[in-house]
């Protein structure tokens, strides 16, 4: 790794250890880790092979004497702010330049120093800024997916399934670095239009309201519920109540990490708004076959508290 990234790295940090850490200290931090994130104990876990080269780099530099002592100065310098300590304003501006081997004597030739900075004064590189942005898609681009090309020509590959106020990062596409840093990130804000007739739930499931007749929730019927792809009967038991919610497995919007997930579909039991006397003279015969309340249990809560009351 070239040394002028040393100081952006906290290798304490990586090995688990106080910056006074001794010697032994070290070593025993990295045999640890070494021994939990070594790529044989790991095979085709690229993020145990990336601890791994981290914890390598951190034990090369803090088991050295001479590296570490360049290493714990140049982390200073930076934690007190390089910029403005050797008079570099935020904006990247001139200022006093500082002759390397007058603040460190000879130390600072051929060492970490002079290969960061140059043998002369420095200004610290930086990181680009992060910047964000927002696309809005159709309800259909955001459940098949789609690569999109932003204003500033970044192509942004948006995942099939994509939840609505999603944020996806886009590496390296942000603001320029300064002084050669590395280039900021972009983060991409995505908003999905509604469908008129589903909604989105999580983890790929889509939802949707089916109304039914309540003599069909009552007895009983099979629905032709419509799907992204076709329509599928769902059937709907006899005495159905309204709001209930019958899962269809698979036939839901794809999911980010594969796989699809489920129609959920809520039985609406409609309400006739109009009797005719016939209709009228039947349910009032019906409803004298049915004399018990549905609403026993308030009676009783109801009555209970008067008692108490009293």
């Amino acid at each position: 790794m070239a040394q002028r990234d040393w100081a952006e790295k906290d290798y304490y940090k990586v090995l688990g250890v106080s910056k006074d850490a001794s010697k032994d200290d070290i070593k025993r931090a990295y045999r640890k880790l070494a021994q939990k994130y070594h790529p044989d104990a790991n095979k085709g876990n690229a993020q145990a092979e990336t601890r791994f080269k981290e914890i390598s780099e951190a034990h090369a530099v803090l088991s050295n004497p001479e590296k570490r002592v360049e290493y714990d100065e140049m982390r200073r310098l930076f934690e007190a702010g390089g910029d403005r300590i050797y008079g570099y304003g935020p904006e990247g501006g001139g200022g006093v330049r500082v002759n390397i081997g007058d603040l460190f004597g000879n130390q600072g030739s051929g060492s970490v120093f002079e290969d960061l900075l140059g043998g002369v004064g420095f200004r610290t590189q930086r990181r680009g800024e992060d910047l964000e942005s927002e696309v809005t898609l159709s309800f259909d681009e955001a459940i098949a997916g789609s690569t999109l090309t932003l204003e500033n020509g970044s192509r942004v590959r948006v995942p099939p399934g994509v939840g609505d106020g999603a944020r996806i990062r886009v590496a390296g596409k942000g603001g320029r670095g300064v002084q050669g840093g590395p280039a900021g990130d972009l983060y991409v804000r995505v908003h999905a239009t509604p469908h008129p007739i589903f909604g989105r739930g999580k983890n790929g499931n889509l939802e949707i309201s089916v109304p039914v007749t309540f003599t069909e929730a009552a007895l009983g019927t099979k629905a032709e519920v419509p799907t992204l792809e076709g329509s599928v009967t769902v059937k709907v038991p006899s005495g159905t109540p309204s709001g209930k919610v019958l899962r269809v497995k698979g036939r839901g919007a794809p999911r980010p990490r594969g796989g699809n997930g489920d129609l959920l579909v809520t039985i609406e039991v409609q309400v006739p708004q109009k009797l005719s006397r016939k209709e009228k003279a039947l349910l009032e015969e019906f409803a004298a076959m049915h004399d018990e309340s549905p609403r026993e249990h308030l009676k009783r809560y109801m009555s209970d508290r008067s008692a108490r009351a009293s």
